[in-house]
């Protein structure tokens, strides 16, 4: 018989964080502890409140369902979990963990044994222009040839000041620079400003309007100079007949992947097969999880051997984060097996 039970966990920002969802100083989530024989497994829930489709008066509720009902087995208590993407994941990674040799092997991996490591992007932060210039030199020194910077927050003018004085000094095969702006743009002004966009040599700019405009992001992805992602536009999106029509209805350039907000490694497999059939590219992204759940992306992501930077966090925005092996050095993610995890502040709760 396995057991199984929750813990919720607040993790601290070092920083007051500035996202599409207004600024972030705490961030709750959810730890799905298992186990079976003296055998344990974890999983997080990162329920990521204002964004996560799951973020509903009866999370807890649901979370306390399943772990009362864990013996159901893998298969069924995904399927039953279809509109809680957040508990899928927490759950197919606990599920994996019980089962690894060592519970910290989701996908055993190079990446893993500290063989290989994983490109990413730096993620410069929603600011004022000073604040946002200084994240920039920052990521530059520490080795990052790729960029994503959050737009939208600040006035147009300024971001494409800031951009443009990127580009003055590093040229596009020195640094890729992609852009999101979680939908800050009305479709009637978004072509306009992709074309400005466009003349500073950008790989990409994620969610330009807001989600569930089909029509209006498929005339976008027709005529846009610069290639578009969908981020957004995923979550929600539950049965495979509407991923199918969404996908083809848009036709974007990319989709980005956020495992926590689509239904975990299971609901990114589905993701990936649909757009890699039209020749749509993908890139994976972590959605301010621990510890726990980024190494569990971590290794799912570098077992679907993309060539692309991804968008991976790098756990050191917060002061409580667990302490695991995770690294970032020189623009990649590196699992370091000279480090050890401690869990000791989630089991003190």
């Amino acid at each position: 018989m396995i057991k199984a039970t929750y813990k919720k966990y607040q993790l601290n920002f070092k920083l007051p964080s500035g996202t599409s969802r207004g600024i972030l100083n705490t961030k709750d989530t959810y730890f799905l502890l298992i186990s079976k024989n003296g055998k344990q497994g974890i999983g997080e829930c990162g329920l990521f409140n204002g964004l996560s489709v799951d973020d509903r008066p009866d999370y807890e509720e649901k979370l306390q369902w399943l772990c009362d009902n864990i013996n159901l087995g893998l298969d069924k208590l995904y399927n039953e979990l279809i509109e809680f993407p957040s508990i899928q994941i927490g759950l197919e990674t606990a599920f994996k963990s019980l089962n690894a040799e060592n519970k910290f092997e989701i996908f055993p991996s190079g990446f893993y044994r500290g063989e290989e490591s994983i490109p990413i992007n730096g993620l410069v932060w929603m600011g004022n222009k000073t604040f946002m210039k200084q994240q920039i030199s920052d990521k530059l020194q520490q080795g990052f040839t790729c960029i994503k910077m959050k737009i939208g927050a600040i006035d147009f003018k300024t971001e494409l000041e800031l951009l443009k004085s990127i580009r003055t000094e590093y040229s596009a095969s020195d640094i890729e620079l992609r852009v999101d702006a979680n939908g800050a743009f009305s479709p009637f002004e978004a072509l306009e400003k992709l074309k400005w966009l466009s003349d500073l040599q950008l790989h990409s700019i994620e969610q330009p309007i807001k989600q569930g405009q089909w029509q209006e992001m498929a005339r976008l992805c027709e005529d846009t100079p610069l290639p578009i992602a969908l981020d957004e536009e995923l979550i929600g999106i539950f049965s495979e007949e509407q991923k199918t029509k969404m996908i083809e209805t848009i036709n974007p350039q990319y989709i980005i992947l956020k495992p926590t907000l689509i239904g975990g490694f299971k609901g990114s497999d589905s993701w990936i097969l649909k757009a890699e059939k039209l020749g749509i590219g993908w890139w994976i992204t972590s959605a301010l999880e621990s510890n726990i759940g980024l190494n569990a992306i971590a290794q799912y992501t570098f077992s679907k051997n993309s060539i692309l930077p991804q968008g991976l966090g790098t756990g050191s925005l917060f002061t409580n984060n667990l302490p695991s092996p995770l690294e970032v050095y020189n623009g990649t993610l590196h699992y370091n097996t000279n480090l050890q995890w401690d869990l000791s502040l989630l089991y003190n709760l």
